[in-house]
C-alpha cells in the first residue's frame, strides 16, 4: 500500500481541529484515514513551532546581514594580507 501525501493545507485543517479539542485525536484520524500516532505528531510540531509566527523577521534578518557583512570584512583582510605578502615575496626573489 502506497503512502498518502498529505498537503500542508490539510495538515492544518487536522491539527486545529485536534487543537479546538472538541473531538478526540482518535475519532479525527479515523474519519481522515489517518493514524493516530501521525495526527498527534502533526499537533506536537504545530505546538511546538507556534512561538516562530511571532518572531520579528526582520531582527533575524537583520542578525544575518551584520553577520555576512563581517564575513566579508574578514575575507577582504585576508586577502590584503595575502596580497602583502604575495608582493613582499616577488620582491625578495627579485621576480
Amino acid at each position: 500500500m502506497a503512502r498518502q501525501q498529505h498537503t500542508p493545507e490539510e495538515k492544518a485543517k487536522l491539527v486545529l481541529e485536534a487543537l479546538r479539542g472538541e473531538r478526540t485525536i482518535n475519532e479525527i484520524a479515523a474519519e481522515n484515514n489517518i493514524h493516530p500516532n501521525m495526527l498527534s505528531k502533526w499537533k506536537r510540531d504545530a505546538e511546538t513551532r507556534l512561538h516562530t509566527l511571532f518572531q520579528d523577521v526582520s531582527a533575524k534578518e537583520r542578525k544575518a546581514r551584520k553577520e555576512q557583512e563581517a564575513e566579508i570584512e574578514e575575507l577582504y583582510a585576508r586577502i590584503g594580507k595575502l596580497t602583502t605578502q604575495n608582493e613582499w615575496l616577488k620582491k625578495k626573489s627579485g621576480l
